[in-house]
């Protein structure tokens, strides 16, 4: 059984341990120099494999893709890869937010040791090498540092990513070879990205860069606790990335949407209203609000922010209305971050085109795995663990058709 594997991030080389497991030939192919590099950019600040919350609960981030991606997870489980970390001599654990590092707290031990595995295993690997489609009787086209180079394989697994960061080599441009085969492509968009607002010049200036800790920020329904982060174009950090999805919606729907920060989420408004009709006396406005309701210099700003955009004096306000305002900042977000500079994307080959192995209804013999399908899901070790969930289920999908079509 010969196998190409066409991409070397975590869903393809899960796919080619699977598949080689199985007594599979397998050759992995990657446009880049290495394996592995969006992988271990991810890991940087600390490689978030998993999550270790309740099944149930953590099969929900996966949204509208949910009933798609339940088998394959269910499959291979956040435990099942915890045990697969661990018996590559990196063991994990579970920091205070329920994520799952491994003790190195890096990717690049982690993936030394896989593709020591995959070596062994007798997975051969061809870097340099960029898939560019298919022949007339169904060989792999592939741009090789020589020349065009033409490969025959009994069964592909295409894991090739999805649109961002495409200069670690997930550049999405597979979507048009796909489309030219009548596969269809929900078109990409930004996922776990940071969003634009017209922040005036002097909050930029001084705020750029500063967190809003502890707060709590709320889209239509959706609300969410966490950190974001003020940056000069707007805003972004790990609670706007999990709402990246309905600001996104709402941005491209509406051309603006409205995100709403709580500065004091857990601050009983009657106690903040008291607190805030205390006399000022002679400190400035501002250390009045940072002493009375414990804001930081940042929220303040966020407050100036929105009152001068009401064409109001923040100062003016009784403080019923400031109370209020407090936990219930209005921000305008004007747009999305470009894909370019997303954490992931959404969008990618639709779930309809495949069938329940993975395999691509329209080219027989094709399995497809990893962020090129159609699904998004949080930070949190969710983007990673449906990576190599779906990678196992490919590469055991190929295993099982190459198994039929020899009986």
């Amino acid at each position: 059984m010969v196998v190409a594997v066409i991409g070397a991030g975590p869903a393809g080389l899960m796919a080619a341990e699977t598949l080689a497991a199985g007594g599979a030939q397998v050759t992995v192919y990657d446009a880049m120099p290495s394996a592995g590099r969006k992988f271990l950019m991810a890991g940087r600040g600390g490689l978030n494999l998993t999550h270790s919350e309740p099944l149930p609960d953590f099969l929900r981030r996966y949204r509208e893709a949910m009933p798609r991606l339940t088998k394959a997870v269910e499959a291979f489980p956040p435990d099942a890869l915890r045990a697969w970390s661990a018996a590559l001599g990196q063991p994990t654990f579970i920091g205070t937010s329920g994520r799952v590092f491994p003790e190195a707290f890096k990717a690049s031990p982690l993936l030394r040791a896989w593709l020591r595995r995959l070596n062994a295993a007798g997975v051969a690997f061809a870097f340099r090498h960029r898939w560019t489609g298919w022949e007339s009787d169904g060989g792999l086209l592939l741009e090789a540092p020589d020349g065009p180079r033409a490969v025959n394989a009994e069964a592909t697994v295409l894991a090739l990513g999805g649109a961002s960061w495409p200069r670690l080599g997930s550049d999405g441009a597979w979507a048009n070879i796909l489309a030219a085969k009548g596969v269809a492509v929900a078109p990409m968009k930004s996922a776990n990205s940071g969003f634009t607002v017209a922040w005036s010049n002097i909050f930029r200036d001084r705020f750029e860069g500063q967190p809003l800790k502890g707060v709590s920020l709320t889209i239509g329904a959706h609300t969410v606790r966490g950190e974001a982060i003020v940056t000069r174009a707007g805003i972004e950090g790990g609670a706007i990335y999990a709402l990246s999805a309905e600001l996104r919606e709402a941005v491209l729907a509406k051309g603006t949407a409205t995100l709403s920060v709580a500065l004091r989420p857990d601050a009983v408004r009657d106690d903040l209203i008291a607190r805030l009709s205390v006399p000022k006396g002679k400190q400035s406005f501002s250390n009045f609000l940072r002493k009375a309701a414990q804001l930081s210099p940042v929220g303040i700003g966020l407050l100036q922010e929105a009152a001068v955009a009401s064409g109001r004096s923040l100062a003016s306000l009784p403080p019923a209305e400031l109370a209020a305002l407090i936990n219930a900042v209005p921000n305008e977000v004007t747009g999305v971050a470009p894909i370019a500079r997303a954490i992931s994307s959404a969008g990618g080959i639709r779930f309809d085109e495949l069938d329940d192995h993975f395999m691509l209804r329209r080219l027989p013999g094709v399995f497809a795995a990893g962020e090129m399908l159609d699904w998004e899901a949080p930070t949190g070790g969710y983007l990673l663990q449906a990576s190599f969930a779906t990678g196992v289920a490919a590469g055991k999908g190929a295993l099982s058709w190459l198994t039929q079509r020899a009986l």
